[in-house]
């Protein structure tokens, strides 16, 4: 699961109004090599929300990006437009789990496909 998809992701079990962004829990992480594209990542960046992109990020062991960016000047630089890349695309979190922060259910990874489906009592 790449942490584009983490980022889309939130809990949404019944009575939940803080589902987002689900914890990860990291067991194996894979790095898959993709074609870089500037545009599609200068397409992506105002639709990812980027305090918990970072924090995933981290928590799967890549602390290159910043804390904080200013979004009128950081998608011109080639080495930012690189790390961004890198995180977004080509660390794949392959066995782990996503946790919802309001309940602590854990939404199992497997082969790097996250199942979010609900038990019955959770819809």
């Amino acid at each position: 699961m790449r942490l584009l998809t983490h980022n889309m992701l939130s809990s949404n079990i019944k009575g939940v109004s803080n589902g987002f962004p689900l914890r990860i829990e990291v067991e194996k992480v894979l790095e898959k090599q993709v074609d870089f594209n500037a545009d599609f990542l200068r397409n992506m960046f105002p639709k990812i929300e980027w305090k918990a992109f970072v924090d995933a990020a981290r928590t799967i062991g890549y602390a290159e990006l910043p804390e904080e960016v200013d979004n009128s000047s950081i998608l011109t630089s080639e080495e930012f437009l690189n790390k961004f890349h890198h995180a977004l695309l080509e660390l794949h979190l392959e066995e782990g789990a996503l946790v919802c922060p309001e309940t602590g259910r854990r939404f199992p990874v497997n082969k790097g496909i996250p199942n979010m489906l609900l038990h019955e009592d959770e819809v």
